[in-house]
């Protein structure tokens, strides 16, 4: 049975990180109309469950490794952007943070020397801010 299932795999695209993705959510989905009684979540769960199986058994490599790709790089830049976030955050206390109105870099200054000329450094346009 591992060998018939194993030749009726080869070629096809399989279970990426975007397959896990749609499956998480859509038996979440079935679980949700399970309790709620609401036909358009097992609806919707039975409609992404079976795009994720189409999905997995796919032929057309190359469309679904664009999509999963897509998918890692939105998933990489809003990890970045939540880190970014965090750390601006640990530094709030004593940084504060504005944007060049030049170029709309972020530049940090120190809190708390009063008003001051902050030059930014990507653009060199200076402007006026408390700080």
């Amino acid at each position: 049975m591992k060998e018939k299932l194993a030749r009726f795999m080869s070629g096809r695209y399989g279970v990426d990180q975007l397959s896990r993705l749609y499956l998480g959510i859509a038996l979440i989905l079935l679980v949700v109309s399970i309790f709620s009684h609401l036909g358009i979540f097992y609806i919707a769960g039975i409609v992404l469950l079976v795009y994720t199986y189409y999905r997995m058994f796919s032929k057309n490599i190359s469309k679904m490794y664009a999509q999963n790709q897509k998918y890692l790089n939105a998933k990489y830049r809003a990890v970045v952007k939540k880190d970014a976030w965090k750390k601006q955050w640990q530094q709030r206390k004593i940084y504060r943070f504005y944007r060049c109105p030049g170029c709309k870099q972020k530049v940090r200054v120190p809190k708390g020397k009063g008003k001051i000329c902050i030059t930014c450094p990507k653009c060199r346009m200076e402007f006026i801010k408390k700080s």
